[in-house]
């Protein structure tokens, strides 16, 4: 299932159609709408026929969403992300930072804490968010990031705020608890201030990160930022068994939606993890991967400093796939 999105989404969303296409032919393709495109056509961020289809999809690839029109409105396009996220329970959010020497891995609990806790307005004016954990929640978590350490450099980062917050001296417990199932991994409790403080001035030194929302919301962007951006950052939401959702983490960018200069890279990179973990073809994510990495060095797009439009660095990115195929 491939959902567009807003502003350059459409146009980067093309350019993963073309290597999905080349890829993977044997697999159909099918669009439908969400986010402020699905609030202007149905009055929804999340239709009916949208979230049928994407629950009967293998797959679900997501293109940036959100408009500037919506933005102080009711009804905004990003709820139609949390609600899709939960519908699916794609719990498991692998967000890649590589550069260089820097290989990390941030797990983020996805569908829990802060962004789904209960949330109003009481009487006398104040406002406030409720941030909640089951075991079973952090449990869950706590077990794909020890799978994913032990295919890894088995070293685990369990990151919270102990210190301060009942749901994560929770969090830390459960994590101990699931450790013992994992003696070959070496785990580490840190607090989110200090991991912030690490990402930024030593992030070689992170294998797997695992945390809850909306620490992971932001260690994970930090952690782009260190190895080249937002622009270049892709991510995979996984379930236990469900569709997954792969999409870029950089916004809609309306501003220059149209004009061909958007960089299609995390897009692209987001195809990789779904050919990898959604349809479980390891050697054509890895192929896709290397493409991608290949293309920004010989056709890199405006904001890296080259001049490249969405669609040369994508036909950039197809032609390094179809050398590799031919061999």
């Amino acid at each position: 299932m491939l959902l567009p999105g807003d502003g350059i989404g459409p146009e980067v969303s093309e350019q993963a159609r073309l290597v999905l296409e080349l890829l993977a032919p044997d697999v159909e393709i099918e669009e439908r709408l969400l986010g402020a495109a699905a609030i202007r056509a149905t009055g929804t961020p999340l239709p009916d026929e949208t979230l049928d289809a994407c629950r009967g999809a293998v797959a679900v690839l997501k293109g940036p969403i959100g408009d500037p029109e919506f933005e102080a409105g009711e009804v905004r396009p990003e709820q139609g992300l949390l609600a899709l996220r939960a519908a699916l329970d794609v719990y498991a959010n692998l967000r890649p930072a590589i550069s260089g020497d820097v290989d990390v891995l941030i797990v983020r609990e996805l569908v829990g804490g802060l962004y789904f806790g209960a949330r109003g307005v009481r009487e006398d004016g104040t406002v406030y968010d409720t941030c909640e954990y089951h075991p079973s929640q952090v449990e869950r978590i706590a077990r794909r990031a020890f799978a994913l350490a032990e295919l890894r450099g088995g070293r685990l980062t369990s990151v919270d705020k102990a210190n301060v917050l009942d749901t994560s001296r929770l969090w830390r417990r459960v994590v101990d608890e699931i450790a013992r199932d994992h003696p070959e991994v070496r785990v580490e409790h840190m607090l989110v201030d200090n991991a912030a403080m690490q990402l930024a001035s030593a992030p070689e030194q992170f294998d797997v990160l695992v945390t809850e929302n909306m620490f992971g919301d932001i260690l994970s962007d930090l952690a782009a930022a260190v190895t080249g951006g937002l622009g270049l950052a892709p991510s995979a939401s996984l379930s236990d068994g469900g569709p997954g959702i792969f999409e870029p983490v950089h916004g809609a960018a309306p501003d220059i939606a149209g004009t061909g200069t958007a960089n299609p890279a995390a897009m692209l990179r987001s195809t990789a993890l779904l050919l990898e973990h959604g349809l479980g073809r390891a050697e054509q994510a890895e192929a896709l991967a290397r493409a991608v990495d290949a293309a920004l060095v010989h056709a890199p797009t405006s904001d890296l400093g080259g001049k490249a439009t969405t669609a040369e660095l994508g036909a950039a990115v197809r032609e390094q796939l179809a050398g590799a195929l031919i061999t």
